[in-house]
């Protein structure tokens, strides 16, 4: 990363991990219950587990790459009853609780170390409002580290699109020569790094030929700091 000012990190599985637990052994009911929800344990979960794979389905279509849908609208095309506001707050809480990972101590730390020598920047893909992000950002002191944050959910737009970048870089001020891409995905984050014209950092054992380098996490990239 020798001449680099700026690093644009992803998210999932680049520093927060245990992310999008959406398998047939998960009960939404639970979380739900939590906030007092109305709807039968069988409607609830059949109705999260129906908006995931619409919003799964979408999700590398090219058609949806700059108008991916809301998690509201999602919710309300596969649900056949109509839903209150207050239900529909609950039912997109419940989805965000299973979306949402967690991030470890020891990548936090890795953040802070690189934020000693780069300017920090975040474009992150999530089907839902980010407010729970933003907490756990607050929570496990890492918030402060980023100079900008893009969130697919606040303007539809999803990797490898490579518009979110591009506007992370206005926000900096920063040139596409002066930036690295760091994430996981050589589709979502190479791909969308390579639109933009930036170079891009591959990290959980994942290699492509367009990758100015691979690492197999986080934490090896701050070794020698």
């Amino acid at each position: 990363m020798h001449g680099k000012k700026a690093l644009l990190l992803d998210m999932n599985s680049t520093f927060m991990f245990g992310e999008d637990r959406f398998g047939d052994d998960q009960d939404f009911s639970v979380h739900y219950a939590r906030l007092g929800g109305s709807l039968l344990r069988n409607d609830i979960n059949r109705i999260i587990r129906h908006t995931y794979e619409y919003l799964k389905l979408r999700y590398p279509d090219e058609k949806y790459r700059h108008e991916f849908p809301s998690l509201a609208s999602a919710i309300h095309d596969v649900c056949a009853i109509g839903l209150p506001d207050a239900e529909l707050a609950k039912i997109i809480d419940t989805f965000a609780f299973h979306e949402l990972g967690t991030i470890p101590h020891a990548y936090a730390a890795a953040l802070h170390m690189l934020r000693k020598k780069y300017v920090l920047a975040a474009v992150i893909d999530i089907w839902s409002p980010k407010a729970a992000w933003l907490d756990t950002f607050e929570r496990s002191g890492i918030a402060p580290l980023f100079s900008a944050l893009s969130f697919s959910s606040d303007h539809g737009m999803v990797k490898p699109s490579p518009k979110p970048f591009e506007q992370v870089l206005v926000t900096l001020g920063v040139a596409k020569a002066d930036a690295v891409v760091i994430g996981d995905s050589p589709r979502r984050d190479l791909g969308g790094a390579t639109n933009a014209g930036i170079d891009c950092i591959l990290v959980g054992g994942a290699k492509h030929p367009k990758a100015i380098a691979s690492v197999v996490n986080l934490l090896a990239l701050c070794e020698g700091f």
